[in-house]
């Protein structure tokens, strides 16, 4: 029986919306309970990238329409730099269009803006036990996904994936991608999670079952 990783206490967590009242509510909320920490909180995605080195945060709720830097941009780009770091969207818009992009950028999960209070805290709660979570209303937006997973990776994940299955270590990954070795690692963890895989030969069978390496050359 696997046992379960506990969860940092205090649960830091990051607030990024362009609306200083949204934000400072969304705070408010949140210090209401004892396990979570409120490290600040921003109005761009720009900021975000700045200060996420200085405020270390394991969650960052992050809205999605900001001046400067979007929420996609902004969650692409802390995944390049902690890829540990959970996303999780909170948006007022419930489109599938919207709530599909989110997770193809890397967001753990995605929470309308409208959602009971609770609700939050759980979600924040699920991503931090690396689970994707999408509140009653995102759910119904879009078509639960079935065969290839690869859907669920990041592009840099995807990119990852194919080296490993051509039988790059991880040094090699790092060298090519002008990453640590660590980062790597961490990526492989991700993806091993998202694709159900337990074992490096599972990675490379997933390739070649699914056609990762077709166009290759190897």
């Amino acid at each position: 029986m696997t046992e379960l990783t506990p969860l940092p206490h205090p649960i830091r967590v990051l607030v990024v919306d362009d609306h200083p009242m949204v934000a400072q509510g969304i705070q408010s909320i949140l210090e209401s309970y004892d396990d979570l920490m409120v490290v600040g909180t921003l109005g761009n995605g720009r900021d975000v990238i700045n200060q996420l080195d200085t405020l270390k945060p394991h969650v960052i709720l992050m809205d999605l329409n900001m001046p400067e830097m979007g929420g996609l941009t902004a969650t692409e780009l802390v995944l390049e730099r902690s890829p540990d770091t959970a996303v999780l969207i909170l948006s007022m818009h419930d489109s599938p269009e919207y709530i599909a992009s989110a997770l193809d950028h890397g967001a753990r999960g995605y929470v309308l803006k409208d959602v009971p209070t609770d609700e939050i805290k759980d979600a924040i709660d699920a991503v931090m036990r690396g689970e994707r979570y999408l509140c009653t209303g995102a759910q119904g937006s879009i078509e639960p996904k079935s065969g290839d997973m690869r859907s669920q990776l990041t592009d840099r994940e995807q990119t990852i994936l194919l080296q490993l299955a051509q039988g790059l270590s991880n040094k090699d990954v790092a060298r090519d991608l002008d990453i640590s070795v660590r980062t790597v690692e961490t990526h492989r963890k991700n993806i091993k999670r998202k694709l159900g895989i337990s074992s490096t030969a599972g990675l490379t069978r997933y390739a070649m079952e699914h056609g990762v390496l077709q166009g290759t050359g190897r």
